[in-house]
């Protein structure tokens, strides 16, 4: 599951890296960059909401594997995409094959480990999240600035199909459909009441801001007003999604710590959520300083804390969720935190094309991901599994 997280942020990534070579070659404006990169988010949060139905219904791991296929097969079609409509259809059909994901990895997670053993599954699954664009970014700007950026685009699609007999081999058995429970399953209606869902709505939105804005801009960024070459930016753009994978995977490792040490679930997740979140806000002063090196710090001190708040987030929704709703709970939840996709790289795009620079769009994160601290901080409540309901007699 690692490996096809990565390759999934591989996929969902590799437009940004190419962006300057195709704004140049297909002469786009920054508003129909911003469209082309925010694109893939239209369909990928709507079909949350179909994925998580189905993983609740469904065999997981074939709903895992269909998916990955025609995300797969998608990419390596973009390569031969040869105007901005073309590459607009390609880059929505990728949201809904990448939908399937979270919603999978959730029931999966949800229904075969404890609440400890959570936290370090989730940071791993989020680590892929950021090794995946790192070796991405650092991969295809090199490859890219040497052989184009066709070649990388069809090469990766057809290669990433090389997971699909593993996972048919190692995939998890003996996981049920929510039908085969002897507990009623809760209405969506009475999922939407619960308190802690729009506390995850909002945080989780807030946090994919900050990454999605990273994901999609921070290649054309560096290139167009740092001022760095292809190559340069290959090697600089992966330090911040490194050190976000270094601190999810040691602030997943140190929560697992702190709940066998006797925390409560609500302490640990709500400190990471919180304070990482908060903390990313010092995002807004990339921008302003002038020094390279120095702008670079903070966008990688910014980084490190959100990835102290993606070590947690899911393990939430897990808990609280449980095996009867954790589909149909993730997939509204990754609907709502994937609208940051079509918010932050068309936004931003309308930003820069306005402003011709980076400032208020680094203004608009600091904000975003202000909002999401304090929603957690004062809108989730106790992380503790939800009473569904009676057994079914």
């Amino acid at each position: 599951m690692v490996v096809s997280v990565a390759i999934n942020y591989i996929d969902r990534g590799n437009l940004s890296v190419a962006a300057p070579l195709i704004k140049d070659e297909m002469g786009l404006s920054p508003f129909q960059l911003g469209i082309l990169l925010s694109s893939f988010f239209w369909t990928y949060a709507v079909f949350n909401l179909v994925s998580g139905w189905l993983v609740d219904r469904l065999d997981v791991n074939w709903a895992l594997a269909a998916g990955f296929l025609l995300w797969s097969a998608t990419t390596a079609a973009t390569g031969l995409a040869g105007e901005f409509r073309t590459l607009l259809i390609l880059r929505m059909l990728l949201g809904v094959g990448e939908s399937v994901a979270y919603p999978a990895y959730s029931k999966i997670f949800s229904a075969r480990l404890d609440e400890g053993q959570r936290g370090v599954a989730n940071a791993l699954i989020d680590s892929g999240t950021k090794l995946g664009p790192a070796l991405g970014t650092f991969a295809g700007g090199m490859l890219m600035d040497r052989f184009g950026w066709r070649p990388f685009f069809i090469v990766l699609g057809l290669g990433s199909l090389l997971w699909l007999p593993i996972w048919f081999k190692w995939m998890p058995r003996g996981i049920k459909a929510v039908q085969n429970s002897t507990l009623k399953a809760p209405s969506l209606a009475e999922i939407l009441r619960h308190r802690a869902i729009w506390a995850t709505f909002t945080g989780h939105f807030s946090g994919n801001y900050l990454w999605y804005f990273l994901l999609t801009w921070l290649p054309y960024y560096l290139v167009h007003e740092r001022h760095l070459s292809m190559t340069e930016m290959a090697k600089i753009g992966t330090l911040p999604i490194l050190f976000a994978a270094g601190a999810t995977i040691s602030a997943g490792w140190l929560s697992y710590r702190a709940l066998a040490a006797g925390a409560t679930p609500t302490k640990v997740r709500k400190t990471c959520t919180t304070v990482g979140l908060g903390g990313a806000a010092i995002v807004i002063l990339v921008p302003v300083i002038t020094n390279n090196f120095m702008s670079m710090v903070l966008l990688i001190t910014a980084s490190i804390f959100y990835g102290i708040f993606a070590s947690s987030h899911w393990a939430i929704t897990q808990t609280i969720a449980g095996p009867l709703a954790v589909g149909r709970w993730s997939g509204m939840q990754n609907f709502a935190g994937n609208l940051a996709g079509v918010a932050a790289p068309a936004l931003t795009g309308f930003v820069v094309g306005r402003t011709g620079h980076f400032f208020w769009a680094f203004a608009a994160v600091a904000v975003v991901v202000l909002t999401g601290a304090m929603a957690y901080l004062f809108g989730l409540g106790p992380v503790e599994p939800a009473n569904w309901g009676p057994k079914v007699r």
